[in-house]
């Protein structure tokens, strides 16, 4: 039997990813597909993948630009085919966007940039995938846009002091959004920092702090890899169902 297929969707301004998550879905038996979207790639045919990965990306989910419009509908298309989604960061932001408004996504007044614990609501202990979570989770967290929590089909699964709405899924849709950054390790974070020193610190983040409250976010992980269960056991009932 092939490997369950997950479209990895990449938002940035290059191909290449911060972390090795790629490889946390290939360790968990899915083959990976990765498409630069920011670059004007999609998928002819969206009914040959199992789920759907969609990255972080500079721009914001309420801007009028081709790729994004694309990706809008790409999501909606995959809801109504009952795909399961995960959006980190921008792909938490436009999974908001595109099932339930483009109202959703908004411009926050200031930057929340730290490693920070988040509280988890009732609902997260009952969830696919952040029942592993505990009371609080630990992650980094770093946006300038942000996700409203109000909307009738949003499920609020974690929060923290400055933002109402960190993790969420859909009421409907197998779709679930994380605002923070799971999938960095620890060595990857300290990287990424220094990498990205000029765009933190612009934002009103002390390098040397966030280097080190590093974490692995081990925790938070477990959000990742239940998605990638989730992706390859709806495969395998497929196949079974087909045979």
């Amino acid at each position: 039997m092939s490997r369950p297929r997950l479209l990895y969707l990449l938002n940035g301004t290059t191909r290449a990813t911060a972390s090795r998550l790629p490889d946390l879905f290939r360790d968990e038996g899915l083959a990976v597909d990765m498409l630069w979207a920011y670059g004007g790639e999609f998928p002819e045919d969206l009914g040959v993948y199992d789920g759907i990965f969609l990255s972080g990306s500079p721009h914001g989910a309420y801007e009028t630009i081709d790729w994004i419009e694309r990706e809008h509908d790409l999501i909606r298309d995959a809801a109504a085919r009952d795909i399961p989604m995960l959006g980190i960061c921008f792909g938490h932001q436009i999974l908001a966007s595109a099932l339930c408004g483009r109202d959703q996504v908004f411009r926050r007044t200031s930057c929340e940039v730290a490693y920070k614990w988040l509280s988890t609501t009732p609902a997260a202990g009952r969830d696919e995938l952040a029942a592993e979570l505990g009371p609080e989770v630990y992650m980094f967290v770093w946006h300038n846009d942000e996700v409203r929590a109000g909307h009738p089909d949003m499920e609020i699964l974690a929060t923290s002091d400055l933002c109402p709405n960190h993790i969420w899924r859909h009421a409907r849709y197998r779709a679930w959004g994380i605002q923070g950054h799971p999938e960095v390790t620890r060595a990857e974070a300290v990287t990424w920092f220094e990498q990205s020193r000029a765009r933190l610190e612009g934002d009103g983040a002390v390098i040397a702090d966030l280097q080190a409250s590093a974490d692995d976010a081990l925790p938070a992980k477990t959000m990742l890899t239940r998605f990638a269960r989730l992706v390859a056991g709806d495969a395998a009932g497929a196949a079974r169902r087909s045979a």
